[in-house]
């Protein structure tokens, strides 16, 4: 049979409760410290926030999300449009800093059909590459290899996000959360 390769962190997604009512992406603004460490934020903004893929597909997978809770590019206001795919880019210059990548992969899966998981919350994903990283596991073992605990991961991103422009941070137009105050 060979030997086995423990992923131990899996066993939090398969005994978790599926189908769950709220959003896994909402609520970030109003978390504390500790519970966005714990979600794998690794910064957030007025408009969007940017986290650790909980399953990754490489080391260093990313997802951009807004924070205003839409599944589709054209429910975003075009403020939040904006932020989020500023957002984008210049998550995708740090993660290339600091994970030192040779390439990445951007995209959104928009609906069931395209392969969101989550599809009610539209996010967008960067996956890091490197040269032959896309080896023989998951093509004949249907694994990924991650060479880094998810919580290293998020710790070392931090100082390559810490200085976010401050235009982006906060962009002088109340975000979703404001506006949604009575």
């Amino acid at each position: 049979m060979g030997n086995p390769l423990w992923a131990p962190w899996r066993i939090e997604y398969i005994l978790a409760p599926k189908g769950q009512s709220d959003c896994i992406f909402c609520g970030i603004p109003r978390a504390t410290q500790q519970e966005q460490r714990d979600r794998l934020v690794v910064t957030a903004t007025r408009r969007a926030f940017v986290m650790l893929n909980r399953y990754p597909f490489a080391s260093g997978h990313l997802l951009v999300v807004p924070h205003a809770h839409v599944a589709s590019l054209d429910a975003l206001d075009p403020a939040d449009h904006e932020a989020l795919f500023r957002l984008v880019r210049e998550s995708a210059t740090r993660l290339r800093a600091a994970l030192r990548c040779e390439g990445m992969n951007v995209g959104i899966n928009l609906g069931t059909a395209a392969g969101a998981g989550i599809a009610e919350h539209l996010h967008v994903h960067i996956v890091p590459r490197w040269p032959g990283d896309t080896n023989f596991m998951p093509v004949l073992a249907d694994t990924r290899v991650v060479p880094q605990a998810l919580e290293a991961t998020r710790d070392h991103l931090l100082g390559f996000f810490a200085d976010l422009p401050a235009s982006l941070v906060d962009d002088g137009v109340p975000g979703p959360a404001a506006r949604e105050a009575p």
